[in-house]
């Protein structure tokens, strides 16, 4: 057996196995937990697993083959699902493709992303795979705890947000499996048709309110960051990108939503909980624990500020 460690962001270290056989070879993907003292909520690989084996054949996932929860064998609870090789795009604006290629990938991400939302969750196991309801007044104490316990300076436009964002949350209670880090780039897509053949990335996952995956999905069309996800400068009218209006719209009509509540809410909601996450590795880079070959550049105050712009303005 090969083993070879994948590059990149994904916080559960991810390797790809290759065994020769007398088919040929075959090719498996290892996802396990990082080594060392872990906080007790993170790192969930047996949770990543167990959702990806129960949305099998309802939402685009690779196939489970094991999981493992005995450290003694490779040093850390691990699962092994089968390799797909596919297509991940890390520039939202889709250079090289096609304007009807374009409007085939958005429209795949958010006809998935809706598909997702009406899973039966109760019918698939999940019953107990979160806490339905009150989703959001749990997430902004949640996120608010969590910026406070890394907190280096005072930002005035995160103390607005921590302010406003309780007294803005919309009565909308719906609930549904929720991804967590919806986004372009944590999706795999065919090799060479744009058709959309994986939903990778499920650590954050949880019960929880399908317009928080919207809202977050649709901060591409506001942000200025590259490596997030940015279609700043796209011409909606010539590339098949939809606008930001019709991506919403198309999700609406898949979902059977006549309208959205104080949809900035939403946006604004997803830019926090960013932000916040942003403080938390700034704050880790500072002590030296979080490694970073960039200088210590602390992104909250810049994602509280557009948050907070999104919120009052729409």
């Amino acid at each position: 057996m090969r083993v070879q460690q994948f590059q990149g962001g994904a916080s559960n270290p991810t390797f790809l196995l290759t065994t020769e056989t007398a088919d040929g070879p075959w090719r498996y993907v290892l996802r396990k937990k990082p080594p060392g003292q872990l906080l007790a909520s993170a790192h969930q690989v047996d949770r990543e697993h167990r959702i990806m084996k129960a949305l099998e054949g309802r939402v685009p996932v690779p196939h489970m083959r094991a999981l493992c929860e005995d450290p003694e064998v490779i040093g850390t609870a691990f699962y092994v699902m089968d390799f797909l090789p596919g297509r991940i795009f890390r520039d939202a604006t889709l250079p090289g493709l096609t304007p009807a290629d374009r409007a085939a990938v958005y429209d795949e991400l958010n006809a998935t992303l809706a598909k997702l939302h009406q899973v039966d969750f109760e019918a698939v196991g999940l019953g107990d795979y979160g806490r339905p309801g009150n989703y959001f007044e749990r997430q902004v104490a949640r996120w608010t705890r969590q910026y406070r316990d890394a907190e280096t300076e005072t930002v005035p436009e995160m103390e607005a947000l921590i302010e406003k964002l309780p007294a803005r949350i919309p009565a909308d209670q719906s609930v549904s499996i929720a991804h967590g880090d919806y986004r372009l780039e944590n999706v795999m897509f065919h090799p060479t048709e744009p058709k959309l053949i994986a939903v990778l990335d499920w650590e954050l996952s949880t019960i929880g309110h399908p317009l928080a995956d919207l809202g977050y999905n649709g901060f591409m069309w506001r942000s200025h960051s590259p490596s997030w996800g940015m279609l700043d400068g796209v011409d909606f009218a010539t590339s098949g990108i939809p606008t930001e209006a019709d991506y919403v719209a198309a999700y609406c009509r898949r979902t059977g939503r006549h309208e959205i509540e104080d949809w900035p809410f939403y946006v604004a909601f997803g830019v926090f909980r960013l932000a916040s996450i942003s403080q938390g590795v700034y704050r880790r880079i500072l002590a030296g624990i979080a490694a970073s070959e960039r200088p210590a550049e602390n992104g909250a105050p810049a994602l509280a500020k557009q948050a907070l712009e999104i919120l009052e303005g729409g």
